[in-house]
């Protein structure tokens, strides 16, 4: 429910946009926990300013970051070739990197096209690392910055758990939103509600668990992703030994199955997994289906493997047509568990 008792966004029109609708900004914020990428930080600012670099060919950036790590982010983008005057700093600090889970999940009134935020609890995926209070300040300071209108969601809820087809649609997995991590005291269809009433959708499509090596407990933006109101996109792992390749199975099974409001099959299309990447020992979340698109382009994990990259690359041409693929070397930046969609978080136009 919105704060207050106030009418839901849904209620008062606005809905969440697809991802491929206009854009306004992306959002970032910038690394500085270096136990996240534990012996392994040093590389990760200059990613971060390369990634900056290239998006904003496209469109502006907006980054949370705290006033004493300004300066050298900015020698760090300038040196990385960033269109300065599309990047905005804004002096916001954060726990950690992950924007898409801990920024403000962004709504659009369908008619006046008022662009509002919905302002929900994060808590670390179950209270894994603390502390995340800075994180969870992040949406109202956001919104306050913007003067953007704010709804305060007392529930948790990460970006990367969901993805919408801005028709109505929305993907999740039963492994993240039902876990009791989240919101133990909420029935499945207490969720399915919580969804329609602050994000604008109609029906709310299930996938089960997601992909090893996924401390989220899985996020469907590791695994399936809509590419259009009528098409989903997601990973497969033929290799019968691997341990993804059972899960994987099902989710495809399942993908099959789903219907689009009116009734019809949605297009899908099968993306491979890249082959399991390693460090330290530990499997890591590596997956082409964490892609960012942009206004112009999509931003595609790379992870080393030549073949496989070409070949997903490929693929998401053709989900996109129209749209640049830039594939993004995230080798080192997947050992934060995550890559470029999770680091992002996009404000419609």
């Amino acid at each position: 429910m919105a704060e207050s008792n106030q009418p839901t966004p849904a209620a008062l029109g606005f809905r969440m946009p697809a991802e491929w609708e206009p854009q306004a900004a992306v959002w970032l914020s910038w690394p500085h926990k270096r136990t996240t990428w534990p012996a392994h930080f040093r590389p990760i600012p200059g990613k971060f300013a390369e990634i900056v670099a290239t998006i904003s060919r496209f469109e502006e950036v907006r980054l949370n970051i705290a006033k004493p790590l300004q300066a050298r982010a900015w020698t760090l983008l300038q040196r990385a070739k960033a269109d300065l005057a599309k990047v905005e700093l804004y002096a916001h600090p954060t726990n950690d990197t992950w924007c898409r889970d801990h920024g403000p999940i962004f709504v659009k009134h369908a008619r006046t096209g008022e662009v509002a935020v919905t302002d929900w609890r994060y808590n670390s995926w179950g209270g894994k690392y603390p502390p995340f209070d800075l994180d969870n300040a992040i949406p109202a300071k956001i919104a306050r910055a913007l003067r953007l209108r704010r709804f305060v969601i007392p529930r948790v809820l990460e970006g990367g758990s969901i993805d919408v087809n801005g028709a109505g649609s929305l993907l999740t997995t039963e492994a993240c939103l039902l876990n009791p991590n989240r919101n133990p005291t909420l029935s499945r269809a207490q969720i399915e509600q919580m969804l329609r009433e602050n994000l604008g959708v109609q029906q709310i499509l299930w996938l089960g668990d997601g992909i090893v090596g996924d401390d989220t407990d899985g996020h469907v933006d590791d695994q399936t992703r809509f590419f259009a109101a009528d098409g989903i996109v997601t990973v497969v792992e033929p290799n019968r030994r691997d341990r993804n390749h059972a899960a994987l199975q099902e989710n495809l099974r399942r993908v099959r199955a789903l219907r689009t409001l009116a009734g019809g099959k949605f297009r899908v299309v099968e993306l491979p997994m890249p082959a399991p990447c390693y460090c330290e020992g530990q499997r890591l979340p590596a997956s082409y289906a964490n892609f960012l698109v942009v206004n112009g382009a999509v931003l595609m994990p790379a992870f080393r493997q030549p073949r496989r990259d070409a070949e997903a690359a490929e693929i998401l041409d053709g989900c996109f047509p129209g749209r640049e693929i830039i594939a993004i070397d995230c080798r080192e930046l997947v050992w934060g568990l995550g890559t470029l969609h999770c680091i992002s978080q996009q404000q419609p136009a």
